[in-house]
């Protein structure tokens, strides 16, 4: 396959942050600035990036400093204030409302993970990307699988109106590449044990066995710590946890460590290389029908839980981020290719309860044991009065869906239930639990998803069939994580806006710039791009809205049809 200017131009800066060269790459050259009459016509590739855990307050702090790709997408439609309205910020969730359009509630992926007490498997969890009825299957080794997601992605209605249209889909997680392609994508990738993989069966795409051919050399060899930028410098002060759950430092890779790279800003230049190895070879943006790439860049995540969001760490991977991401634009403006890009995230976070309460947040702290599922429980069978070897909680932390085991009688259950709200409600980190029934009876909230009140948020993310028995939502500023452990420090899934609350940014040459700080809904992204692209879409099909992106007289949502 021969190589393009495109494909040479990611490969230096993965190249670079391989070896943690200090030298400066080349500010991007200038995007072409086509006429205004082309920014009528569909682009003919639609770039959806999602930056997993990229909370608002992020984009707020590091704004300033970005100098090459967000910088460049900041001068395009901005909205500061985007929401992932719904309870459940996790990965899975976030990334299905980004090109379906439909919340939690009605895309059906309700959580990373959620129980079936009736599954014949022992530890009774499903994967929300895995096909559980593979025999080759578990929750923590799954077969991977779109079948879970009910409603169809961007991707799928475009190759429904043209089936020319290519759907590709590019992801450090399998579970973000899975829930933005859907289930018609004509290639998808995700980074697993240390190289990409697909869907099984399904053979790699020479882009992909190039970018695999480069990891292993990585594998093989290391490499040593990045440099740090002057910028991170003063957020070098220890913070006092334990120090075997501390960050990754400068992230050097010790050959044969493939955890050391997941957690890195390499893995984000990995994912972004083989992106535009797949532009290249597959021509995307240049067929006969606009094409779709999907990417989700999960380094900030893997980081954020790791070493949380105001260290050094955290600082290097927002330079990195930025570097490669105007890298990857460039490549595009080079091909000559007339492209939209978004840039969201699936969820924010929250930094470290020890470094909260030592900045001005005395209230941040760890959440209490006794909300483990487990302990919970445990205290639940003892007021029933039921055997040890009876379960009767099950759930996937200690807040969100919790589950009662269904092989209760169903008077000891319905009590059972009873018992676990009451106790949830009565613990002093608690914020609210609500039961099924509570949820079911509940409308579906509308309007500011800023003023959603806990319930409403909790109702955006239920479905009757998966989500728990008993919905938990933990007070401000708690983290679900009852200690620090290597790479698990900080976390997010809260119903705060810390964790909802995400910017929202769309770039296309030619386009006029606006930031519009008003508050939105990650669910209006599908139907923006789908009245863009002119899919002719059934009405209903969106719970979001079109938003206006040309910041003049004219209407890019008027081709809607």
């Amino acid at each position: 396959m021969p190589v393009s200017a495109f494909g040479s131009a990611l490969a230096m800066v993965f190249m670079l942050a391989l070896g943690g060269c200090a030298a400066t790459v080349p500010p991007p050259a200038s995007a072409p600035v086509r006429p205004a009459a082309v920014r009528t016509a569909p682009p003919g590739l639609v770039v959806a990036i999602s930056v997993d855990q990229f909370s608002a307050d992020l984009f707020a702090q590091y704004r300033p400093h970005f100098t090459e790709g967000l910088a460049r997408l900041a001068q395009g439609a901005v909205f500061p204030s985007a929401f992932q309205s719904h309870a459940a910020t996790e990965t899975c969730p976030g990334h299905a409302t980004l090109l379906t359009g439909v919340h939690p509630s009605r895309s059906g992926i309700i959580a990373n993970a959620w129980f079936d007490t009736a599954l014949a498997r022992a530890d009774k969890r499903v994967y929300c990307a895995e096909d559980e009825s593979d025999p080759a299957s578990t929750s923590g080794n799954p077969v991977v699988s779109a079948i879970h997601l009910r409603a169809p992605t961007l991707g799928e209605f475009m190759k429904q109106a043209n089936p020319a249209s290519r759907n590709v889909a590019v992801a450090g997680k399998d579970r973000a590449a899975v829930v933005m392609g859907g289930n018609a994508v004509d290639e998808v990738y995700w980074y697993a044990s240390g190289q990409f993989a697909s869907f099984a069966g399904r053979p790699l795409h020479p882009a992909a066995q190039a970018a695999n051919t480069a990891l292993a050399g990585l594998r093989q060899t290391g490499a040593p710590a990045l440099v740090v930028p002057g910028v991170c410098a003063a957020r070098s002060a220890p913070v006092d946890t334990d120090p075997a759950a501390g960050g990754s430092g400068s992230f050097a890779i010790p050959a044969g460590d493939e955890k050391a790279l997941r957690t890195s800003p390499r893995l984000d230049a990995a994912t972004l290389e083989l992106a535009a190895g797949l532009v290249t070879a597959m021509r995307l943006g240049r067929g006969a029908a606009p094409d779709l790439l999907s990417v989700s860049l999960s380094a900030t995540d893997y980081i954020g839980h790791a070493a949380g969001h105001q260290g050094p760490e955290m600082c290097i991977q927002m330079m990195a981020l930025d570097r490669v991401l105007g890298t990857f634009l460039a490549g595009l403006d080079a091909a000559r290719i007339d492209y939209i890009v978004v840039l969201t995230a699936d969820h924010g976070g929250l930094d470290t309860p020890e470094r909260l309460s030592a900045q001005a947040l005395p209230d941040a702290t760890r959440a209490d044991r006794s909300l483990r599922p487990a302990a919970l429980g445990q205290a639940i069978r003892e007021q029933l009065g039921l055997g040890a070897e009876t379960p009767v909680v099950f759930g996937d932390g200690m807040a969100g869906d919790l589950y009662v085991n269904k092989a209760l009688p169903g008077g000891v259950r319905t009590r059972a239930i009873g018992l676990l709200a009451a106790r949830l409600r009565a613990h002093p980190q608690v914020a609210a639990a609500f039961t099924a029934e509570e949820l079911l009876a509940a409308p579906l909230p509308a309007g500011n998803p800023q003023d959603w009140t806990l319930r409403e948020r909790a109702r955006a993310s239920f479905d009757p069939q998966r989500s728990g028995d008993v919905v938990v939502l933990l007070d401000r500023a708690v983290v679900p994580i009852a200690a620090p452990a290597p790479g698990l420090v900080a976390t997010h899934g809260s119903a705060w806006d810390y964790d909802r609350r995400v910017p929202l940014l769309f770039w296309r040459a030619g386009l006029r710039g606006f930031e519009q700080p008003a508050p939105i809904d990650t669910v209006d992204i599908a139907p923006t791009l789908a009245a863009l692209l002119g899919l002719a879409v059934p009405d209903g099909s969106f719970d979001g809205r079109c938003l206006d992106l040309d910041g003049g007289a004219a209407n890019t949502c008027a081709a809607r049809r």
